[in-house]
């Protein structure tokens, strides 16, 4: 069959639409190989959520914007995800319990993957001219263009792909993080070390049906895409044969603009230096060691935590937040404003598919300290734009740190480096680099 005998397009599925997701879908929506996006909230110019989204309390609905021109092609499925956003709110954690709770992440990801595998469905029903069924269950019709691929992400692929290989269609399986048995290994060997830290470790207590359930979606996939080589590298844990995944680093916000050559980090030696970190409080993030080498350093430096500590409690994270500037949740300006106010940004992640906090940094004029389990050999050149540092190691935070904290001019260059990395690695580029492995894919898998 010649590939260029029918149109090349694709239905794109993700519950949320984040930074990643969004850049996705606008690279395939710019080379025509969009049919249809499904997601739970999308919020458009003038629409309901647009709306909500101008009155406070309501902003949240201001992360799922989308450009105007996907409008028409995106089918949303709400109901389940606003029922999660309400019970959070109103603090009703039986209703989000991880897993079982009727609204948690797990239920809004298996309902969107059950709409798309439904308009799957529609796409073959349609072809025979068999509506009736579908008309009852007000399923919207797809766009009629030729359907080639499926795109889906983790947790949310199964049925998609069980409909779309029934269709002789692609499957293409984004994992934006490690795979479940590499995380699972790591995060018991942490709850062994720290076993006070154990609850803010998800992976211990994910249940076998939904690790199962994750080995299902892999198996169905054609092609798996992965944003750095730390996760690429934990497929290799997989007790079963997969296809070599691509490797596409997402991309860097718009680089933070400074007067002349002047910034904070070309402040006296004296002054403690200002750490950040960002993200969810889990010793998956290595937060035990970053607390370890801030308490090494004392008042040499200044540590703010930005990020919302976990549903079950963990005392010795109480006690640490205690000791330093803790901010529960900023928005997302407001965090990137944050970032251009500190000097280093460091992030100890134990496990990580990317870390999207480090190419935010990076904007931000902040040399990186990080692991090697992150995108930090992907992005990062060790010693200019930031350091990375084995895992579980506090005291090589502590040393690049101080060094950092003595020498303010090699703050000062790392700055000018850090920019200039964000600079080189744009989104721009990851929607490129998107669009041309899934076009391939597709050639690949139907010629």
């Amino acid at each position: 069959m010649d590939i260029d005998d029918f149109t090349r397009m694709i239905i794109f599925s993700h519950p949320t639409g984040n930074a990643n997701a969004r850049n996705a879908i606008r690279g395939l929506q710019d080379a025509d190989l969009l049919a249809s996006f499904l997601t739970s909230v999308a919020t458009f110019d003038g629409n309901l959520y647009d709306r909500l989204s101008r009155l406070p309390g309501f902003q949240e609905f201001n992360r799922r914007r989308f450009d105007t021109g996907l409008q028409s092609k995106t089918r949303q499925n709400p109901y389940r995800e606003l029922l999660r956003l309400l019970s959070t709110r109103a603090g009703l954690s039986a209703l989000t319990r991880h897993e079982t709770g009727p609204f948690c992440i797990d239920a809004v990801y298996r309902s969107i993957d059950r709409f798309t595998a439904k308009r799957l469905a529609r796409q073959a029903h349609a072809k025979s001219g068999s509506f009736t069924s579908l008309k009852r269950q007000n399923c919207p019709p797809l766009p009629s263009a030729h359907l080639s691929a499926a795109y889906a992400y983790e947790d949310g692929a199964l049925e998609t792909f069980s409909t779309a290989k029934s269709l002789g269609l692609c499957t293409i399986y984004d994992l934006p993080i490690g795979y479940w048995r590499a995380a699972r290994k790591i995060q018991t060997e942490e709850g062994q070390r720290f076993p006070e830290w154990a609850s803010t470790m998800p992976a211990l207590i994910d249940s076998e049906a939904k690790v199962e359930r994750k080995d299902e979606e892999l198996k169905l996939a054609d092609q798996i895409i992965v944003a750095s080589s730390f996760t690429a590298a934990t497929l290799q844990e997989a007790p079963f044969a997969l296809p070599e995944a691509i490797v596409i680093p997402y991309g860097c916000p718009e680089v933070r603009k400074i007067d002349g050559v002047k910034s904070t980090c070309e402040s006296d030696r004296r002054s403690p230096l200002k750490i950040l970190f960002v993200g969810g409080l889990s010793q998956r993030k290595g937060l035990t060691y970053l607390f370890e080498a801030a308490d090494q350093l004392g008042s040499a430096i200044e540590l703010t935590i930005i990020g919302r500590k976990p549903a079950a409690e963990c005392k010795p994270l109480e006690s640490a937040l205690t000791k330093h500037r803790w901010i529960p949740s900023l928005p997302h300006e407001e965090i990137l404003k944050e970032m251009s106010r500190h000097d280093v940004f460091v992030f100890p992640s134990l496990f990580e598919g990317f870390g999207l906090v480090i190419t935010e940094a990076l904007s931000q004029g902040l040399p990186v300290i990080t692991t090697p389990h992150t995108c930090g050999p992907d992005i990062l050149t060790n010693g200019e734009d930031g350091f990375i540092v084995p895992i579980r190691d506090s005291q090589s935070i502590a040393e690049k740190l101080e060094e950092l904290h003595r020498d303010r001019t090699l703050l000062a260059s790392m700055s000018a480096a850090a920019r200039q990395t964000a600079e080189r690695n744009t989104w721009s580029q990851y929607r490129t680099r998107l669009t041309e492995a899934v076009r391939s894919t597709i050639e690949t898998k139907l010629s």
